[in-house]
């Protein structure tokens, strides 16, 4: 492969990824929807609360789960503690009468072992899961099981929404790529399907819950993806609201995780292969995979472009490159300073936690045990 064509195709997988799927995602909406019917149904839901090492959050948590707009009767509310050595058994037993249950183990194995071994346990017909961390705004779980009056629905999705922003370090860029990701998603949805969901709120039938095996990483990716590949359609409820404090959200350590996440995610593509499901293949190839590609794509970028120097265009695409690059450099020395430099420390620093995150996922050294961030 020559210089020429390594940089010509790094910068199509860059552009691809971040600008070329959206511009065809619009495109695709625009001439063909698929809606979800939706009615005013109240199913027995169990709002089940994952939790390790929570107590800075629980109680929060309990009392904006206890003030939802979701009728009593029908609603049990879930902790499921995973080994907490803190005082989170505690507060949550403060709690745990009539429709508040806790369920606690004894040691700490991973979020997909305890949820598991708890789900069998739940009693409603729905299954929302939902982070100790997250806040619900109060009608979330209405507008989460009006999706499920249509019968091909199978799991839907809450919105993820970042929280006083301003607060954080790279709060604001973190809002601002959540915000992205919401749009791709919605129009994912109204085409057929998103490719997994958040962690902040999802649901499901419970009768669908496919018990994935306790060490993979992401369960809001493979809990959905093994639904769709039962028959069923994975929405995206844009109504239904879940905030995390933007603060929650901070660390490189955690941006690895996700990504090794992210790579072990492509061992259910065959899921999407057969049965055959063209829309959401596509959806997965242009969404997750794509950008997977993008940090080794911008790595090819620079490389190739050092042996072009010679010619113009390439000249001026190398004096870009170094533009960004000294933006990024600047928002890592400067916290403080412009946004216009920590949009690009931010980008940057996503996609460099892809290269510790493809080594731990290919050399099977995922850690599914949680870690309070």
């Amino acid at each position: 492969m020559t210089a020429e064509t390594l940089f010509w195709l790094s910068l199509a997988t860059c552009l691809y990824g971040y600008a070329g799927y959206p511009a065809l995602l619009w495109a695709m909406a625009a001439l063909w929807r698929r809606p979800v019917r939706k009615a005013p149904v109240e199913p027995g839901v169990s709002l089940v609360i994952p939790a390790y090492n929570e107590e800075n959050v629980i109680e929060a948590k309990l009392q904006n789960a206890l003030a939802l707009d979701y009728p009593p009767d029908k609603l049990e509310i879930v902790v499921v503690s995973d080994g907490s050595t803190d005082r989170t058994n505690a507060i949550a037993a403060r709690y745990a009468a009539g429709r508040l249950r806790l369920i606690a183990f004894a040691a700490n194995r991973g979020k997909l072992a305890a949820l598991n071994d708890a789900v069998p346990q739940l009693r409603g017909e729905i299954a929302v899961f939902s982070d100790a961390a997250s806040m619900l705004r109060p009608d979330a779980l209405r507008r989460l099981v009006e999706c499920f009056a249509d019968p091909t629905v199978g799991a839907v999705s809450g919105l993820y929404r970042v929280h006083n922003a301003e607060a954080a370090e790279l709060g604001a860029q973190e809002d601002f790529y959540w915000k992205y990701e919401t749009y791709l998603k919605r129009l994912e949805a109204e085409l057929h399907s998103i490719i997994g969901a958040h962690g902040a709120l999802y649901a499901i039938r419970k009768d669908l819950y496919p018990f994935p095996p306790p060490g993979i990483i992401n369960d809001d990716y493979v809990i959905p993806v093994r639904i769709l590949q039962k028959g069923y359609r994975i929405y995206y409820e844009t109504g239904a609201v879940a905030s995390e404090e933007a603060h929650e959200m901070r660390g490189f350590s955690r941006r690895v995780r996700i990504m090794t996440g992210n790579f072990q995610q492509l061992r259910e593509l065959p899921a999407l292969l057969w049965p055959p499901r063209p829309l959401p293949l596509f959806f997965f190839l242009s969404h997750k995979a794509a950008r997977l590609l993008v940090p080794f794509a911008m790595i090819g970028l620079a490389v190739s472009n050092l042996f072009l120097l010679g010619q113009p265009v390439y000249f001026a695409a190398f004096l870009a490159q170094a533009a960004f690059y000294a933006a990024v450099l600047l928002g890592a020395l400067l916290p403080a300073g412009p946004r216009l430099f920590r949009l690009p420390y931010y980008f940057s620093m996503i996609n460099a936690a892809a290269f510790l995150g493809a080594y731990y996922a290919l050399a099977g050294r995922e850690k599914p045990l949680w870690k309070r961030r």
